[in-house]
Formats: C-alpha cells, sequence, structure tokens
C-alpha cells in the first residue's frame, strides 16, 4: 500500500447514548458524567457528555480501514479534546497525511488528525504515527 502527502480520508458517526453506555461497559470507564443526568447538571458541560476517548476511537477507524487502512500500525497519537461530544451529535474523523518516510519495506507515516461536529466545530484535534507495509 502507498500513501503520499495530502491524501485525505475521513468517517462520520452519529454519538448515541448507546454508545456511550457500551463504551462504559467495554472500557470500565463508570464516570457519572457519561450516564447521570443529574449529576452531570451540576457541571461545566451541564449535561452527559460522551467519552473523549469513544469520539477518538473514530480516528482510529479512518486509520484502519480507509487511510493508510488495512495492516496498519498505530504507534502514536496525541489528542487535543477542545469542546465536549454530546449524545446526538454527529462526528467526523478525517485524517490527513503529512509526512511519509518510507523504509525498506514498510512506511512510518504522519497524519494530521481532527474530528468535527455537525457544526463544523472541532471537538479533537491532534496527529498520529502509524507503521504501514509497502506492498509491490
Amino acid at each position: 500500500m502507498r500513501v503520499s502527502v495530502g491524501q485525505k480520508a475521513s468517517y462520520t458517526r452519529e454519538i448515541t447514548a448507546d454508545m456511550i453506555r457500551a463504551f462504559s461497559d467495554l472500557s470500565g470507564d463508570r464516570n457519572p458524567l457519561h450516564h447521570d443526568e443529574e449529576y452531570a447538571k451540576s457541571t461545566v458541560f451541564g449535561r452527559v457528555v460522551a467519552q473523549g476517548m469513544l469520539t477518538a476511537s473514530l480516528i482510529s477507524t479512518v486509520l484502519g480501514t480507509v487511510l493508510p487502512g488495512p495492516g496498519s500500525v498505530y504507534l502514536e497519537q496525541y489528542l487535543k479534546f477542545t469542546r465536549p461530544v454530546y449524545p446526538g451529535d454527529v462526528v467526523t474523523a478525517e485524517v490527513e497525511v503529512t509526512e511519509v518516510s518510507e523504509r525498506g519495506n514498510r512506511a512510518f507515516v504522519t497524519l494530521r488528525t481532527t474530528c468535527t461536529n455537525q457544526r463544523g466545530e472541532v471537538v479533537i484535534d491532534g496527529w498520529a504515527k502509524v507503521l504501514v507495509p509497502i506492498g509491490d
């Protein structure tokens, strides 16, 4: 698989209350901010919010299935959470290749990673590095 600087890919998904509950079951994150409406009302967010890592997992979806795609191995990820994500928000994760360093039969690829909500507001900004096998 070959990748080049400037390539982009994205994945869009609605974040639902069921997804938030399922992520808590999988991860063990029982923070009441994600489940208890009364508790969440008393916070700066004013209502239940999705786990940051649930939203960030959409980036992993793009990297592992679209760009660079199957066979990619996560090496690093930097995430800056800039806005909350609420149940019902539609989030688009986008990646853009910013650097490619080929070494033999593999490439080290750096990508800008962002997630935006349905209003176009950035909710996560960051970068990732992945290892990609290079085929013939």
